[in-house]
């Protein structure tokens, strides 16, 4: 694209150097090879073929961040490592590929940090490799970011748990081979809430799969566990101590959700300024038209706005002194940002918007799904209220 915005800010950022600049062109060769001539047919399909996971975990891509005693890539790695993968995996311009690629950053540190450590050992490898995919299984049909509230239980039963109850919207739910599952272990409230590490193929397990707005290419389900015997030694930490850690996975979810709106907002940017700069109307480039120049330029200030924002907190969260009332915010002005930029470049882009074949028709369906997972605008506009006690003093 002409416009070759992805490399220009971060040439001017300070969060920045050249080992990101090297992983960002590094995983656009991949996705460029991999991922860009089959994304149509994956959207149609619905699913993103494993052997395009064990593709990403060869070149690399899915051992970011994680110990090299696993066969991932720790050392000199950082939270902007981990931004330039989710703005470069974007360029494809589909979020179920990217879902597809890594619900396993969210839940395999749950894994690492918590499980038994041969646990860990037997499972995290493979799943680097691409050969075992891991999701994470929170959201319950009765309620969303109430984690709180949650009803699947698990009854210790000797040397096993036994699991009841369903989870829904669940990311590579259809692919999955294991699940780190949020359940009751004990009574209600955060305090009786614990993490399990269930198998796909344990008894009793079973899965619907679900038709989306989009993120066509990202397989969804709902779970169902009814009876299923999980082995005592899959609990991830201590039993009815899940909440915390669960809580903290969220705040670098919430980031990466963010940088993945800036990143999709940024590829419709360039189109509908490509655009602009092609189109002839009365005469004139579209470009030229004043109020279509203001249009661009309005989107890049709403883009760059907001990824300042990530950057801070991704730099704080490497820091260990990130605030969740900020980061609850921070993912609220990145939905809204993206949903309004998605908007005007359609705009711009006029009845070519609305049929296949661009990419801002293509990420306009992904608007809605990134507003609402990982705590919807509402919740997280009163979560950053309530923290900040506004209203309780």
């Amino acid at each position: 694209m002409a416009t070759n915005s992805f490399d220009a800010w971060r040439r001017n950022s300070p969060y920045y150097g050249e080992t990101h600049q090297a992983l960002a062109d590094s995983v656009r060769t991949f996705i460029t090879r991999e991922a860009l001539p089959h994304v149509d047919a994956w959207e149609d399909a619905g699913i993103v073929p494993r052997s395009f996971q064990e593709k990403a975990g060869a070149a690399g891509l899915l051992g970011l961040g994680f110990p090299e005693a696993f066969g991932g890539t720790s050392d000199g790695i950082d939270s902007f490592h981990k931004l330039v993968l989710v703005e470069e995996t974007a360029r494809c311009g589909a979020g179920g590929v990217q879902s597809g690629l890594f619900t396993h950053m969210v839940a395999m540190p749950l894994l690492i940090e918590n499980g038994d450590p041969d646990l860990a050992r037997a499972i995290v490898p493979e799943v680097i490799a691409g050969r075992t995919i891991i999701g994470i299984a929170v959201t319950e049909p009765s309620g969303g970011s109430d984690v709180a509230a949650l009803r699947t239980t698990a009854r210790r039963d000797g040397d096993q748990f036994i699991v009841d109850g369903s989870k829904t919207f669940i990311s590579n739910g259809m692919r999955g081979d294991y699940f780190v599952t949020a359940v009751r272990t004990g009574g209600a409230g955060m305090g009786g809430i614990s993490m399990l590490l269930i198998p796909a193929d344990s008894a009793g397990f079973s899965r619907t799969s679900l038709k989306k707005m989009g993120w066509h290419s990202g397989d969804t389900a709902t779970l169902h566990f009814d009876g299923v015997r999980v082995p005592a030694r899959n609990l991830l930490g201590e039993e009815n101590k899940g909440f915390k850690p669960i809580l903290r996975n969220f705040n670098w979810e919430r980031i990466q959700a963010a940088q993945q709106c800036t990143a999709f907002a940024r590829i419709a940017h360039e189109e509908a300024v490509d655009w602009a700069n092609a189109r002839v109307t009365f005469g004139s480039k579209l470009g030229a038209h004043p109020v279509i120049r203001s249009k661009l330029a309005d989107m890049k200030r709403h883009i760059d706005a907001t990824q300042a924002w990530t950057d801070l907190c991704a730099w704080q969260f490497d820091r260990g002194s990130e605030v969740a009332a900020d980061i609850a915010l921070l993912k609220v002005q990145a939905t809204q940002m993206f949903e309004k930029v998605l908007r005007e470049a359609a705009q711009v882009l006029g009845g070519a918007s609305f049929v296949r074949g661009t990419l801002t028709e293509r990420i306009y369906r992904e608007v809605r799904v990134v507003a609402i997972g990982g705590g919807s605008e509402e919740i997280l506009l009163d979560l950053a209220g309530r923290q900040l006690g506004y209203g309780l003093n």
